[in-house]
């Protein structure tokens, strides 16, 4: 069963570190979508993919690298889009 969810991050991240650390889990749980900084320490990253890795990635989105301080998660279920791979988005 297929899964997509958007999460908005707030918190005290660096973008460089927070950005390699999402695309790694996104690859290490076949996760597809993207990561994307929105700015003022705000992170939008849309998640989709079988069900149980996405809940695995929305924890490791949750929890962050280390010496991340994640402040705020907003967590909203979305409909599937069918993306082919995760990237890393610019503003």
């Amino acid at each position: 069963m297929k899964k997509s969810v958007r999460l908005t991050i707030q918190g005290s991240i660096q973008p460089v570190f927070f950005n390699r650390f999402i695309k790694e889990n996104a690859e290490k749980f076949s996760i597809k979508g993207f990561i994307r900084n929105k700015g003022d320490g705000i992170v939008e990253i849309f998640v989709e993919g079988n069900i149980n890795d996405v809940n695995a990635m929305t924890l490791a989105c949750k929890t962050g690298p280390q010496h991340s301080m994640i402040r705020n998660i907003q967590e909203k279920e979305e409909k599937f889009q069918g993306f082919k791979d995760f990237k890393i988005m610019d503003f």
